[in-house]
């Protein structure tokens, strides 16, 4: 792919940001969005990109979605930044405009890319860690909390033909951050799931950011032992434990030494004190979050083994009661999130999971 015609299905704020760097960079770039404000925006005064110490400026092809029946054109590379509940249907509607040698690209959060190849096929199937802050509440302007020099990607295929060509979708996304080519691209995806436990849903829950809600009594450890149940499943469904954020050492025999290592990373390198995560961002919005594929993705997973996974099961009932509007997300929702919840079983749990493979 020396001049690849690349897609950004789903442009808010991780996706409208890497686009403009793909767009900076002089690549073949059209956004595709579903907010219709955004695009009309973008048409009239290109995408502005905020960094933390400086501003980027570019101007996209914008298409709305309804616009993709127009197309005449196939792409090489679709990069997929759409929630992980619309990853199903976003492939259907763009598949008959993927060339036949071409790759999607999940960069998203939660395990996608089994939906993502049962659409496209696993051939044409590229998974991806992003570890990037960003949010958008105006039309046109995203806000990017990470510069290049701590924005994270790794890229992998499922079968060894995309495998050999992960490198050129990396090429791609390292004009927008650094950039590692997985080996168990399935195990890096549960490795990021992992992290999303225990930050994403459970600080929103308190309405606050990330760091914020780290520091309210009680709540680190809940997060922990989200991320805990969450390495257990991991484990239990065959992945292994493998680097990501750039941490260099894991020793599978402590995987609850490794997600305390993630999480440090993420709240000491990837987050800033205001950062809300996008579960947050959502619900401000008014939108539904990635509560099932990311906390429901792990009670589902340990239940497969036989073993419960109280925290994340307890996550889970709190944020559907907050979308459902029987609850305000608060500060006072740690009472929720702790009341009853005995001792932390993990040991015996995690044990049986390894013995189960």
């Amino acid at each position: 792919m020396k001049h690849p015609k690349i897609a950004i299905l789903g442009t808010g704020a991780q996706g409208a940001s890497i686009g403009a760097d793909l767009i900076l960079a002089g690549l073949d770039v059209t956004f595709i969005e579903q907010w219709p404000d955004h695009v009309e925006a973008m048409r009239r005064n290109g995408i502005t990109v905020n960094l933390p110490s400086r501003s980027i400026h570019a101007r996209p092809r914008a298409l709305h979605l309804c616009q993709v029946a127009e197309l005449r054109e196939k792409f090489d590379v679709v990069l997929l930044v759409v929630k992980a509940y619309d990853t199903k249907w976003s492939c259907q509607l763009i598949e008959p405009y993927l060339k036949k040698d071409g790759f999607v690209v999940g960069v998203q959060n939660g395990m996608s890319i089994d939906d993502i190849a049962s659409v496209v096929g696993i051939e044409r199937t590229i998974g991806a860690v992003i570890e990037i802050a960003s949010n958008m509440f105006d039309p046109g302007i995203t806000n990017r909390q990470n510069d290049h020099d701590t924005s994270w990607f790794a890229v992998g295929g499922l079968v060894p033909s995309a495998q050999r060509r992960a490198g050129e979708i990396a090429e791609i996304l390292g004009h927008s951050g650094t950039v590692t080519i997985s080996e168990d691209i399935r195990s890096s995806k549960w490795m990021k799931l992992v992290v999303n436990a225990a930050e994403l849903v459970p600080s929103a829950i308190l309405d606050l950011p990330l760091r914020e809600a780290a520091r309210v009594p009680g709540m680190l450890d809940f997060m922990r032992r989200a991320g805990y149940e969450a390495i257990r499943a991991a484990i239990g469904s065959g992945s292994q434990l493998v680097p990501i954020f750039g941490v260099d050492s894991v020793d599978p025999s402590r995987p609850e030494k490794f997600v305390d290592d993630l999480f440090e990373e993420v709240l000491r390198t990837f987050m800033q004190d205001n950062t809300l995560t996008t579960t947050l961002q959502d619900w401000r919005k008014g939108r539904r979050g990635e509560i099932n594929e990311v906390n429901g993705y792990v009670v589902t997973h340990l239940a497969r083994l036989g073993h419960a996974a109280p925290v994340n099961a307890r996550v889970v009932e709190v944020a559907h009661r907050i979308e459902q509007g029987e609850l305000l997300a608060a500060p006072s929702n740690i009472d929720l999130l702790l009341a009853n919840l005995g001792p932390d079983d993990g040991e015996a749990a995690g044990t049986c999971a390894h013995d189960r493979e």
